[in-house]
């Protein structure tokens, strides 16, 4: 008996939390499938689900044993596609990425993907969290700034520009800063990065607002500044519609910092799978065409 007999099955049971619908699934008896999981618990000595009569689902051991399962059954799947499918696409692509660039820019991308390859399936976390590819078995996540972790790979799939600006209102009400030291001298509206980036002679600079005012949604963050609250400083996306209705002006222009890197991350073991490959050219295809950088 192979070590891995019973895994499949067991795997698509955790998935479908139905011994029956997990036999729909995978095109086997619920009988065989019930027979192979109870087996593959024999042999660990473990009991994998907790089953009642309305129900199924894993226990502690089972939940462990899934996470690690569904790796390995993934890289074994990719593995034979990269030979018999000749680098088509297949399995699962999971995707991370921050709500607001996900929602207007990577999440279509992604969705033509799986349009375009019928053997794909997609999952697309956004979030603002910094997630742990790795330990969370993410196969690919669009980030900007800097990448510090060794164990991840990066490739360039377009540029975002900061903006500093504020509303009329409140320039005529306290003045327009002329300097980066300036910013000390007025209210700040802080969203998710706390360091605001400037370039002055050629040199970076980076201020550290102090505010009492601060939102994780950049939505927010402008709506505050458009009301007169104060100066923000945010990616293009969200300043550059109210400044071509006048309803917010750019400052500190002279001192704007280079276009900010948007990357595609992955881990570094996974960097020649067909779908994190497809995907990345896709992204670096269209990404720079919709934002503009």
């Amino acid at each position: 008996m192979s070590t891995w007999d019973g895994i499949d099955e067991f795997i698509a049971v955790a998935e479908a939390s139905s011994f029956s619908k997990a036999a729909r699934a995978i095109g086997m008896s619920p009988t065989h499938v019930s027979r192979s999981v109870s087996q593959l618990e024999v042999r660990l000595q473990a009991l994998l689900f907790n089953r009642t009569t309305r129900f199924v689902e894993l226990t502690d051991d089972g939940q462990v044993f899934f996470d690690q399962c569904r790796r390995i059954a993934q890289d074994r799947d990719e593995a034979v596609a990269m030979i018999t499918d000749r680098g088509e696409p297949t399995g699962e692509l999971r995707v991370t990425c921050s709500t607001a660039i996900g929602e207007r820019f990577v999440v279509p991308v992604i969705r033509r993907l799986a349009v375009e390859h019928s053997n794909l399936r997609v999952s697309i976390e956004l979030t603002n969290r910094i997630v742990d590819l790795i330990g969370e078995g993410i196969d690919l996540a669009v980030r900007t700034g800097e990448i510090t972790d060794n164990r991840l790979l990066g490739s360039l799939v377009a540029q975002r520009r900061l903006y500093t600006c504020a509303s009329p209102e409140y320039l005529a009400r306290r003045g327009e800063p002329r300097s980066v030291d300036d910013l000390a001298n007025h209210d700040r509206l802080i969203g998710t990065s706390s360091v605001w980036h400037y370039q002055v002679a050629g040199e970076r600079v980076h201020h550290r607002p102090s505010s009492r005012f601060r939102c994780n949604s950049g939505n927010a963050v402008m709506d505050a500044c458009l009301s007169g609250m104060g100066i923000c400083q945010l990616p293009e996306i969200y300043v550059l519609p109210y400044i071509t209705s006048g309803g917010a002006r750019l400052i500190l222009e002279e001192f704007r910092p280079e276009d900010e890197p948007i990357w595609a991350v992955y881990p570094r073991r996974r960097h020649l799978h067909p779908k994190i490959r497809v995907a990345v050219e896709v992204l670096k295809r269209d990404l720079r065409s919709t934002m503009g950088h």
